[in-house]
């Protein structure tokens, strides 16, 4: 019979004992947007607008799966203890409003 393997830190690849504590994670981006671009006419005519949209997403040269990891996209695994300071320490910041980047 074996015991627990050791795990890899999904951010500095470093090997995690099996005796060694470590954490989980989860992390999902969810893309989202409460206001449509001012120059779309929506008052006017919002079936068109929407078509328009649909229209220049079909013309465009983006990847669709490019466009879903844009809207969408998820990771889980495990940190070790060094990592998982730093993921705190940077998503514990507290900002009113973090402004562009």
């Amino acid at each position: 019979m074996t015991g627990p393997q050791a795990k890899t830190c999904a951010t500095c690849g470093r090997v995690i004992a099996a005796h060694a504590v470590y954490y989980r994670f989860s992390l999902v981006l969810e893309g989202e947007q409460d206001l449509l671009d001012p120059s779309d006419d929506l008052e006017g005519n919002p079936a068109e607008a929407l078509a328009a949209l649909v229209r220049r997403l079909d013309e465009g040269s983006a990847d669709p799966g490019e466009l879903e990891a844009q809207v969408h996209w998820e990771r889980s695994g495990v940190v070790c203890s060094q990592c998982r300071s730093v993921a705190v320490r940077m998503l514990s910041t507290a900002t009113k409003d973090a402004g562009p980047h």
